[in-house]
């Protein structure tokens, strides 16, 4: 039995309303009618009536909640005394990032982080694949985008702006592109989505709204690491996120093109199991993300 569903059932019940319980969940109204049908199917009973205008409990299902509303208090007074317990973070923390994340960023920031907690193991995998944590059993995972998993939390950390840049180099032989429309006549890097098969289109700001460019590519690659040192090389211009070429803008080895026309970003979440919401070791993970300077 799903014990997330079960506290939804107890808020659907307490709000007479999925429109309302949603909203205090944070959650879609599809996504908790869902949650419950669930529950219901697994204790094998109905648990609500439900009609256009109002919810309501049927007498199962009002049996049911005067049983748990009770247990779950207790539940939610034992995690409040447990995190109000300083616990010295220990254990193996298994997280999941993208490998350009993960080199650029979170392997820098992991060095200081196990000096500090000398009975901290962690365990990284590095991937651009999309990992399940409740089956795989992640503590939890870097993702950019739109979170649609309704069995995890996810903790915005900051928005990632995607910039275009090329080498000196490349720039002294071929010039700066002074418009999008000028990249037609440029060496442009790309990467192939490996779940659909195609290019990663890139994206500016022309006439105030977001517009994809499908670039005309030189080289294409399978994940944005090899793209970076291509770029560095001096083949070609390439659109990426903003940390991966840090180091390389702050030392001049690229240099920004087309800026007028950045716009676009995505967030960067920390995601994890509910049940994993007071974990030492995950909150020292996410003061180091929210602290690190990158």
């Amino acid at each position: 039995m799903d014990l997330n569903a079960v506290r939804m059932l107890v808020q659907v019940a307490e709000a007479r309303s999925f429109t309302v319980a949603a909203g205090q969940l944070g959650l879609s109204q599809s996504g908790l009618s869902r949650a419950i049908s669930r529950l219901e199917v697994d204790l094998g009973v109905k648990l609500l009536q439900r009609n256009t205008r109002n919810v309501a409990l049927t007498p199962d299902g009002r049996q049911f909640v005067e049983q748990v509303a009770p247990l779950l208090c207790g539940l939610e007074d034992a995690e409040r005394q447990l995190a109000d317990r300083p616990c010295t973070p220990s254990g193996t923390l298994k997280i999941s990032a993208p490998s350009m994340f993960g080199r650029k960023v979170l392997v820098p920031l992991l060095a200081p982080l196990l000096e500090r907690h000398s009975q901290l193991q962690v365990e990284a995998v590095l991937s651009d694949r999309l990992v399940d944590l409740v089956e795989e059993g992640f503590d939890a995972a870097l993702r950019t985008g739109t979170i649609a998993d309704q069995r995890i939390v996810a903790r915005p950390l900051r928005p990632l702006r995607w910039v275009t840049v090329a080498s000196p180099d490349y720039l002294a032989r071929r010039g700066a592109p002074g418009d999008v429309a000028a990249l037609a006549g440029h060496a442009c890097l790309a990467v192939r989505n490996l779940r659909s098969g195609r290019l990663v289109d890139w994206q500016f700001l022309q006439d105030g709204q977001l517009r994809e460019f499908t670039p005309p590519t030189r080289m294409v690659f399978d994940s944005g690491d090899p793209l970076v040192e291509a770029a560095i090389a001096g083949i070609g211009i390439v659109q990426v996120m903003d940390f991966a070429v840090a180091d390389a803008l702050a030392d001049g080895r690229l240099l920004r093109v087309l800026q007028p026309y950045e716009g676009r970003s995505r967030e960067l979440s920390l995601i994890y199991p509910p049940s994993r919401q007071h974990s030492p070791k995950l909150q020292v993970l996410a003061d180091a993300l929210l602290a690190g300077d990158w």
